[in-house]
């Protein structure tokens, strides 16, 4: 199998060489014949596309490619746009900022054969890991919304807004996805979900958050429309 890892990126230029460091890094299984990294540029503002740039020069031995969104689209948007320039068995979405580090990647990967499924959610709530003390405030949204979503489903999960995402790229092909920003999140699971319930499992992820002063995307307004999400895609559909 071939293993395409998707990094939407926006203004994380102090972060983003290590983040791509750590994914070259990273001790794949066997059966993962290629791996290939996409990273695709959300129109940030500062240098990150020159420092990825300046990376990929230096490692012309691996298979990295960088693209570049023309206006701010969000990150729906940037890692729809980068799946559809890749043709890898298996995809998976690694987050620029490093809150989730790729080394996690394998043990989802092992999860998705072992259990013959086609969907891995990284939780970072499922017992196992230690990790840091995170914003309560953001901790009891996401419960709260993985907790809506789980009901309106039928499915226990436990960390509907986990970055990390790894899905066969024959699923992804039947779900058509609209969300351009955070709504992603919800509506690939949803709409995952809704095709096959006991096709999903979650894995344990380490996680190290990040505040608003460190660079943190997310704001309010993001749950806000997230929530939105899922309502549209689990009842109104």
């Amino acid at each position: 199998m071939t293993l395409d890892i998707i990094v939407p990126l926006y203004n994380e230029e102090c972060l983003i060489t290590t983040t791509l460091s750590r994914v070259l890094e990273v001790k794949f299984q066997d059966y993962i014949s290629k791996v290939c990294v996409t990273i695709v540029d959300d129109c940030s503002s500062d240098h990150s596309k020159n420092v990825v740039q300046e990376f990929i020069s230096k490692h012309p031995d691996r298979n990295m490619k960088l693209l570049s969104l023309p206006v701010n689209s969000g990150k729906g948007a940037a890692v729809r746009y980068g799946i559809s320039e890749s043709d890898g068995d298996l995809i998976i979405i690694q987050d620029a900022d490093l809150e989730l580090i790729p080394s996690d990647i394998p043990s989802m990967i092992d999860a998705l054969v072992y259990l013959d499924i086609q969907f891995v959610n990284g939780s970072r709530y499922l017992s196992g890991i230690p990790r840091p003390l995170s914003s309560y405030r953001r901790y009891l949204a996401n419960r709260f919304m993985t907790w809506l979503t789980s009901l309106l489903i039928n499915v226990k999960l436990t960390d509907m807004a986990c970055g990390y995402k790894l899905f066969y790229r024959s699923l992804y092909n039947q779900l058509e996805l609209k969300e351009n920003r955070f709504g992603f999140e919800a509506e690939i699971i949803i709409k995952a979900m809704r095709i096959r319930k006991n096709n999903i499992t979650e894995v344990p992820v380490n996680y190290f958050p990040r505040n608003k002063g460190e660079g943190k995307k997310i704001r309010t307004v993001d749950g806000i429309k997230m929530l939105w999400t899922i309502f549209k895609f689990s009842i109104f559909r």
